[in-house]
């Protein structure tokens, strides 16, 4: 049986992977840039492994549907508790093992979203969200790409998709997404070294040669750290 413990520190830091996180509202289009990533990363031959949450294992994928498409009432603290059992599970079971291994991990939504949506949309508090991921995750992303997008913007798109199978995050009010927002750029602006905010209101192309740049510039220095 796999240990389940947190990685200590001291072993985070032999870590020579890099962890890179997609962050944004319904409609940010955070989705499509993480995928347009890893395909060039497999172009150049970079190890990479993308996933997502919740989904990013077979428990996860059970978690997902819970979460997404139950019909019935969740009560707000068991969906906090159910994105931290899906990101517990996610960091033992993919996202450590390919650090360790040197991957370039692609992750589509982490704690940072739980911040946003439970901690802010919910009106949880980001409090209880950072206690939740002190004591259970630890792992810290060495990026995140937040797509900041205004919610009325994000909201056409997602009406333009005419699916019509909106999950219960994307069918929440206009009100519950300008406070997902709003924290998710409170987040960025209180952590400026790990965040890019990206004004996702652009063409994907121009979105996408910002990440690339800066990507390129993340992987140029973990290269001069593996070297000494």
């Amino acid at each position: 049986m796999r240990e389940s413990r947190p990685v200590p520190s001291h072993e985070k830091k032999k870590s020579r992977g890099l962890f890179v996180t997609f962050e944004g509202i319904e409609g940010s289009g955070k989705s499509s840039q993480l995928r347009r990533v890893a395909d060039l990363l497999s172009r150049r031959n970079v190890a990479v492994l993308a996933t997502r949450e919740p989904g990013g294992t077979p428990l996860g994928t059970k978690v997902r549907e819970l979460l997404l498409d139950f019909s019935g009432q969740v009560d707000r603290g068991a969906e906090l508790l159910l994105m931290f059992a899906d990101r517990r599970q996610h960091l033992v079971e993919e996202i450590e093992p390919a650090l360790a291994r040197g991957v370039v991990v692609l992750c589509d939504r982490y704690t940072d979203a739980s911040r946003a949506y439970q901690g802010a949309g919910r009106r949880l508090g980001e409090e209880t969200v950072d206690d939740l991921h002190r004591r259970f995750c630890q792992r810290e992303p060495d990026r995140t790409y937040l797509f900041d997008c205004p919610v009325p913007v994000a909201l056409a798109r997602l009406a333009r998709r005419g699916d019509g199978n909106k999950d219960r995050i994307e069918r929440e009010n206009a009100a519950f997404h300008r406070r997902v927002r709003a924290a998710y750029r409170l987040r960025a602006a209180s952590e400026p070294n790990r965040f890019r905010v990206l004004d996702a209101t652009r063409s994907e192309d121009l979105v996408f040669e910002e990440i690339e740049r800066d990507l390129n510039a993340l992987l140029a220095r973990r290269e001069m750290e593996r070297a000494r």
